[in-house]
């Protein structure tokens, strides 16, 4: 190993050798990985570590056991490659170095005489996942959280053998799901669909997980038990990659360097040898550790996994109230949504009152019909699926929240009605009970103004479909006092979201970033610009939606409503589209049909000047009005850092970890600097963990 791959910030996972006897008295090598620390901070493989493995297989290899197994700590096999140490690879042949090195460790196992075995007890991803597709065989821990090849989704590829093994192992296409498709989707493979899959050839329960597999290592050994894998077809890989290619195009329009070296990878796997494949891995491992793109998701990556955990201005968690029962304002499709929520987490009573029954009995209704789904699916049994059901009421009478500990509206976004809401609740609660608002981008400070306890109001909003998006805006109002924001914390970690405290300022974070990208988008169709050149204009940014699709899922009116919010209160940079007014008023989905075309019914509406701009002059606008906005939201002291505007916006909006946050994208092309005079994030901030 060379001197130039050292670093000085790794938590060495080492690999400790010891033998152990077999049921036939004869004895297998057992190496356990484990950096010395628990759970909550996994193994994984820097210089260091991979110089453990290395003298820990030549160590077992000499001994001449009957096989070599390895292992992981408790709940962990190891999730990969220690990405710590990325920033500090300066030149391409560093990086290159560590590649090649990674591979001739790696490769101690699927050449080795001894048979060897990997017993995968717990997480594998990334590089984790690899080395065990060099052993000869493989089982897995029904209680294994998560198996996955997630590199693309940061800027890289399985690099060190994944590309060139799995695909020989189970397959062209579903190698593309995992590889591809799954990271890309935020998707991780179970344990069950790993042994289906062909991945691994056994799956024990975890009770005597380390015992039975040892058991059946030997049962191969001798002949016992036979393997069998499925034969590859490979006159199906070349057809299979050009779909993968193509849906590709269709959702990142080329913009993502990993997917498309990836593919590349993957189509050499067909034919190539193993070190032909792996060099080639080496080669395109280097060139995107070295690229903008891999950069840029460490980045996003650093900040979902470690600021989204601490988040910024949270006060003192021993403020928190205890929540035993939650009072929910509404019971249409999103107060449904987060009754469920509620129910399933916190396993509290939560009751739905809504102005009739046949509302009130529509939105138990749902939760009930959610809870029977995941039964169907298997994802929950049925004593927990009774208790579930047993948890969720509905009521026309907002007395029911008389011992509520908290209550959220989901009501109409109208500043009247919530107000009335409010008064009529707080006659009921406790003066301790807190209130909270899932306004999208109403003031929460006048919700409560007229409150005689508007200390304990405080905004929740949640993002839509409830279930999947993981970030919860925290408001806090101008009378938000620390314990009702200790609690909104609390409760936010406890719905397993990601928090992020904002001030109370209009439409918050995302919503006001995103109302400000499409209000241009709009201003563009009203002056001219073909729906379809405005629709097409971002596409070199590989953003997950086009701006159309966007609009839709947000749905017109509301995007409308926000939009006329945000006039409101900032009529020199909002503004009001009549065009999407009048889509609104016809009852449309959006400027677009299903297959994404534009609405020959509302093109029929419009109403349109002759200033058309191009794609190019289209998207230096809305990038433009991005950093302008940011910069205002930052003087206003919305957040208290850039990066929790990336955070956001990543988990909010779904922003591209290829593109990092949209701070440092900004900052990366020059936009910030050009618009606003300054960057957003000091030099460099962007490419090391915070």
């Amino acid at each position: 190993m060379s001197a130039a791959l050292t670093n000085p910030n790794e938590v060495v996972t080492k690999a400790l050798l010891r033998f152990v006897t077999l049921p036939s008295r004869e004895r297998a090598a057992l190496i356990t990985l484990d950096n010395g620390f628990d759970h909550t901070k996994p193994n994984s493989f820097g210089p260091a570590g991979l110089a453990s493995l290395e003298a820990a297989i030549d160590e077992a290899v000499a001994a001449a056991p009957k096989f070599i197994a390895l292992t992981g700590k408790p709940y962990i096999f190891c999730v990969g490659a220690d990405i710590t140490g990325m920033p500090l690879l300066t030149e391409r042949a560093q990086a290159l170095e560590l590649g090649r090195y990674g591979h001739r460790v790696f490769k101690k196992f699927k050449d080795s005489p001894v048979p060897t075995f990997a017993f995968i007890n717990g997480a594998a991803m990334g590089g984790g996942l690899e080395l065990a597709l060099h052993c000869h065989y493989r089982t897995v821990s029904s209680g294994a959280a998560a198996l996955a090849l997630p590199e693309v989704a940061i800027g890289l590829v399985p690099g060190w053998g994944g590309t060139q093994l799995l695909a020989n192992l189970i397959g062209i296409a579903p190698a593309a799901q995992v590889i591809l498709q799954n990271p890309l989707t935020q998707k991780q493979l179970k344990p069950a669909q790993a042994h289906e899959l062909g991945i691994a050839d056994a799956i024990f329960s975890p009770a005597d997980y380390l015992e039975r597999s040892l058991a059946w290592a030997e049962g191969v050994v001798d002949g016992e038990i036979t393997v069998t894998r499925p034969e590859i077809d490979r006159d199906m890989w070349d057809g299979v990659l050009y779909f993968a290619r193509h849906q590709l195009d269709e959702r990142l329009h080329g913009a993502v360097n990993s997917a498309n070296q990836a593919l590349e990878l993957l189509a050499l796997a067909k034919d190539a040898s193993f070190e032909d494949g792996t060099a080639a891995e080496d080669e395109a491992l280097a060139t995107l550790i070295m690229g903008d793109q891999a950069r840029a998701s460490l980045y996003a990556f650093d900040l979902v996994q470690r600021r989204a955990k601490r988040p910024a201005g949270a006060p003192d968690k021993n403020l928190a109230r205890d929540v035993t029962k939650v009072g929910i304002v509404g019971a249409g499709l999103m107060a449904s949504q987060l009754a469920l929520l509620f129910v399933r987490r916190l396993e509290v009573p939560v009751v739905l009152t809504d102005l009739d029954q046949e509302r009130v009995d529509k939105g138990v209704g749902y939760v009930h019909a959610e809870i029977d789904k995941l039964v169907g699916k298997g994802r929950l049994d049925a004593g927990k699926a009774a208790k579930y059901r047993g948890l969720i009421a509905g009521s026309v009478d907002k007395a029911a929240f008389a011992d509520a500990d908290l209550v959220l509206e989901a009501v109409f976004e109208d500043l009247k009605v919530k107000k009335q809401v409010w008064a009529e609740v707080e006659k009921i609660v406790r003066d301790d009970c807190v209130l909270a608002t899932n306004t999208s981008s109403l003031p929460v400070t006048e919700q409560a103004a007229d409150l005689a306890h508007p200390e304990r109001v405080v905004g929740l909003h949640f993002f839509n479909p409830v279930a999947m998006m993981p970030l919860l805006e925290i408001v806090r109002a101008a009378q938000t006092d620390d314990a009702t924001l200790a609690t909104a914390f609390a409760v936010g970690k406890a719905l397993k979201k990601s928090a992020v405290l904002v001030k109370d300022a209009p439409a918050f974070v995302v919503n006001r970033l995103l109302t400000r990208f499409l209000g241009v988008v709009t201003a563009a169709v009203d002056n001219g610009t073909p729906i379809d050149v405005a629709d097409s204009a971002l596409d070199p940014l590989g953003l997950p939606m086009r701006p159309m699709a966007l609009l839709t899922m947000v749905g017109p009116a509301v995007a409308h409503h926000v939009a006329e919010t945000l006039h409101h209160a900032f009529p020199d940079r909002f503004g009001v589209s009549a065009n999407l007014g009048r889509v609104v008023e016809a009852g449309k989905r959006g400027f677009t049909d299903s297959d994404g075309n534009p609405d020959p019914e509302v093109l029929a509406l419009l109403e349109v000047g002759d200033s058309p701009s191009t794609a190019e002059q289209l998207r230096a606008e809305a990038t433009g009005a991005l950093a302008r906005e940011i910069r205002l939201m930052l003087d206003e002291g919305v957040v208290a850092d850039p990066r929790d505007i990336d955070l956001c916006m990543i988990l909010g909006a779904g922003w591209p970890f290829h593109l990092g946050g949209v701070t440092p994208y900004l900052d990366r092309e020059g936009i910030s600097e050009t618009v606003t005079g300054s960057r957003f994030l000091p030099e460099g901030a962007a490419n090391a963990p915070h």
